[in-house]
């Protein structure tokens, strides 16, 4: 499958500035990036273009939030990088091989991460 050889991210934040800022870096580090503020958003788009890389904050407008997202995503696309960012730590345990930063992220480990 030929989009599965594309380097394409997802960064789902409800935070229009903090999205943008992901994005950008990502971007700059030659991804195609899908930006979403809802986790339901994303998982269409994740179902639909089979990112390799998956960026979401906990806290997200709509009814799912991002620790249901990367173990709903990681169900279906076992292969995908899932890094999870929040000010506090998640309530709930990540799926396995999922990354977790506190919120301030440095562009850096996120750059590394979507690298890997």
């Amino acid at each position: 499958m030929a989009q599965d050889l594309r380097r394409t991210a997802v960064v789902v934040e409800d935070d229009v500035f903090q999205r943008e800022l992901i994005a950008m870096m990502l971007e700059e580090s030659e991804f195609d990036v899908i930006q979403c503020e809802s986790a339901e958003t994303a998982l269409l788009e994740i179902n639909t273009n089979y990112p390799s890389f998956l960026v979401t904050d906990v806290n997200l407008s709509g009814r799912m939030d991002g620790v249901e997202l990367a173990h709903r995503a990681r169900e279906h696309h076992s292969e995908l990088r899932i890094v999870v960012i929040s000010g506090q730590q998640p309530a709930r345990s990540l799926p396995d091989g999922v990354k977790f930063y506190l919120k301030p992220v440095h562009p850096t480990t996120l750059r590394r991460e979507a690298a890997q």
